[in-house]
């Protein structure tokens, strides 16, 4: 069976933590990378890839680099308001998607992504931690199942020193970004809140602190969604110490987990702790579920889908925060 062609677009960072998952996959042959300065490819290469046979090629040229490599599928790791653009022209070239969160940056970019999606029957997954955890598929299937009675409330919280950590990067430019810790590292929680409770967002109250910055730093908020589950959430980027916590609480029991990477989960029946709950199943990275997904070994665990809800509160919290009122979402 021939190899699937993987292409990164954008070379920083996470792109790092995709790349060391891929190129050990045995399905998967790297074939180029792409980003505003050749300098920035090749350091990627040889900071991830080194030895890595045939070496990938160097772009900086996104049309060229489809032209000239026809890759099967792309690993999108670019500043947040160029993943829509990037994502389309990616489906138009006939690839499947890796996307790094966020998804896009409103909610009508992506209601068009997955319109775009289901045309082309390609896989189309979002970088999300936890869904590709078997913490958390247990935990939803709880909800689904209603183990613990019903799913009534959700608090939980994500801190981190974000503001100091990002100056001077894009991701405090707006243009670039789309928005502050809230779309950023907060995207992991969020979707973590959104995809175990399964509904979309009916309203939000938000309150953003950008503490001098142009995009938010500090934000707080409450979220009713359309099943009537009511969720508190805080996300803090002015804090020295990182940490995260998530509960969901049932009119039988609660769970509380890691929102982050799920490095943690306590499941209590009632007032007692479960001390072995039934959870089975290994630890993902979502570029082993993407390549899985496209050959039809597993079920994506995102979908657009999930990156229209996470769109929908977003437009949401920033709307709620500007003009005080509680926001409602409409849903395309």
């Amino acid at each position: 069976m021939a190899k699937i062609r993987v292409a990164f677009i954008g070379c920083g960072g996470i792109a790092a933590k995709h790349s060391t998952a891929l190129k050990v996959n045995p399905d998967v042959q790297i074939v180029a990378g792409c980003d505003v300065d050749a300098k920035i490819v090749k350091a990627f290469f040889e900071r991830t890839l080194a030895g890595y046979a045939p070496a990938p090629a160097v772009f900086t040229d996104l049309p060229r680099m489809y032209q000239e490599t026809r890759p099967d599928a792309v690993v999108i790791c670019t500043p947040h308001t160029l993943h829509f653009d990037q994502g389309m022209q990616a489906l138009d070239a006939g690839c499947h998607v890796l996307m790094e969160k966020p998804m896009v940056t409103s909610a009508e970019h992506a209601y068009r992504i997955k319109a775009r999606v289901d045309a082309s029957g390609k896989v189309f997954t979002i970088a999300y931690n936890t869904p590709c955890s078997p913490e958390f598929l247990y935990l939803r299937e709880q909800i689904r199942a209603k183990t613990f009675g019903k799913l009534e409330m959700v608090s939980g919280h994500l801190s981190q020193d974000w503001l100091r950590g990002t100056v001077g990067s894009w991701r405090q430019n707006p243009k670039l970004s789309g928005g502050g810790q809230a779309y950023d590292s907060g995207a992991h929680p969020l979707n973590s809140l959104c995809w175990s409770v399964e509904a979309r967002p009916a309203e939000v109250f938000a309150f953003v602190d950008n503490c001098g910055s142009p995009v938010d730093i500090n934000s707080t908020f409450v979220i009713r969604f359309e099943n009537g589950v009511m969720a508190s959430i805080a996300i803090g980027g002015n804090c020295p110490g990182a940490s995260s916590s998530m509960v969901f609480l049932f009119d039988r029991g609660r769970v509380e987990i890691d929102p982050w990477g799920a490095s943690y989960i306590n499941v209590y029946a009632g007032a007692n702790r479960v001390k072995y709950p039934p959870i089975t199943g290994k630890q993902l990275e979502p570029a082993d579920n993407f390549i899985d997904a496209i050959l039809g070994r597993d079920a994506p665990r995102t979908t657009p889908l999930n990156g229209i809800v996470h769109s929908e509160l977003m437009d949401a919290i920033y709307e709620s925060a500007r003009t005080g009122k509680v926001a409602r979402p409409k849903h395309g």
